[in-house]
């Protein structure tokens, strides 16, 4: 509803096994951008200790708390706000997924990157295309690797209330 689209469950599991590829241990804090209906923060929280969701459309944004809510989700904190500017209260983040794409990744998820941390998101790749994007934050700085091209909604500033 509202214009926006769920991603398919497929490309969630995508995006989620490089979030956790080659790790031992569950994630600890994880943000996500673009709650829309609550699905991949349901999935998200079987994953990590802590999500902080982030969505910009009210109505999406209560549905999302009420189907949270009534599946037993207790470790997801849904957040009505601007996801280009991530969610500082909860930073820093050891995973930060995207549910909708740009033309870059917005510098305040990376600023709440972990050292250690991984980003996938869906970005304008060179060609114009838009592709998934992983990114490692290194001791030394920040090594991106693109992926498969995908089709996301567009990344969008602002709440829509």
């Amino acid at each position: 509803g509202w214009g926006q689209t769920i991603s398919k469950p497929n490309v969630v599991a995508r995006m989620l096994s490089l979030l956790v590829q080659g790790r031992t241990q569950p994630l600890g804090r994880v943000l996500e951008v673009g709650t829309g209906c609550g699905y991949q923060a349901a999935v998200l929280a079987q994953l990590a200790r802590h999500v902080s969701s982030v969505e910009r459309i009210q109505d999406l944004y209560a549905m999302a708390k009420r189907h949270l809510a009534d599946v037993g989700v207790r470790n997801v904190n849904v957040v009505f706000g601007d996801g280009m500017r991530g969610y500082r209260p909860s930073a820093p983040y050891d995973a930060i997924v995207a549910a909708a794409g740009g033309d870059a990744i917005p510098q305040a998820w990376l600023e709440q990157l972990a050292v250690g941390g991984r980003l996938v998101a869906p970005c304008t790749s060179a060609s114009g295309a838009q592709s998934l994007v992983w990114i490692e934050h290194t001791v030394t700085g920040f090594v991106r690797h693109e992926r498969e091209p995908v089709q996301f909604v567009p990344l969008k500033s602002g709440v829509v209330s």
